[in-house]
């Protein structure tokens, strides 16, 4: 099995652990963090993060996972509506909402709300092939070697 598809099927039982969930545990997100936040570049990064989810931080937790896991994108926009906190995330926060791809999740628990927009964002991510630059071809007649050095 590829590991791209292990991946995938792992952050979509995650996805389906926090829909499920009322309110956000320190067991739950600790194992978020460990099933998604592959680059704790610094001891010290890993060892805040524990210590933010022992001490009962989750939502703050869940914005380190975010910074860590995902340094390009940004929390676009939280809101509370009808009993339900809606959370978007975004790679250009500067565009217009109409112009922007946000991706957007909804639940009832602030941090799970977080928490549901981070594995969201982190599945397309993991389901976007990678970049693979392309150089156009030419035809080799087109192009005429010529000498520019100065033997004068």
């Amino acid at each position: 099995m590829f590991l791209h598809s292990i991946r995938s099927q792992q952050l979509a039982t995650l996805a389906g652990r926090v829909s499920a969930a009322d309110e956000a545990t320190p067991e739950l997100l600790s194992e978020i963090v460990a099933g998604t936040v592959r680059r704790l570049s610094a001891p010290g990064d890993a060892a805040q993060l524990h210590q933010l989810i022992e001490a009962g931080a989750l939502t703050e937790a869940a914005f380190a996972a975010i910074h860590l896991e995902l340094p390009l994108w940004q929390i676009r926009r939280i809101t509370y509506d009808e009993g339900g906190w809606y959370c978007a995330m975004s790679q250009q926060r500067e565009l217009p909402e109409w112009l922007d791809e946000a991706i957007e999740t909804t639940h009832a628990s602030l941090t799970l709300a977080i928490v549901s927009v981070y594995i969201e964002t982190l599945r397309i991510e993991a389901s976007r092939e990678p970049s693979r630059p392309s150089v156009p071809r030419t035809r080799d007649d087109q192009f005429k070697l010529v000498c520019c050095d100065n033997f004068a």
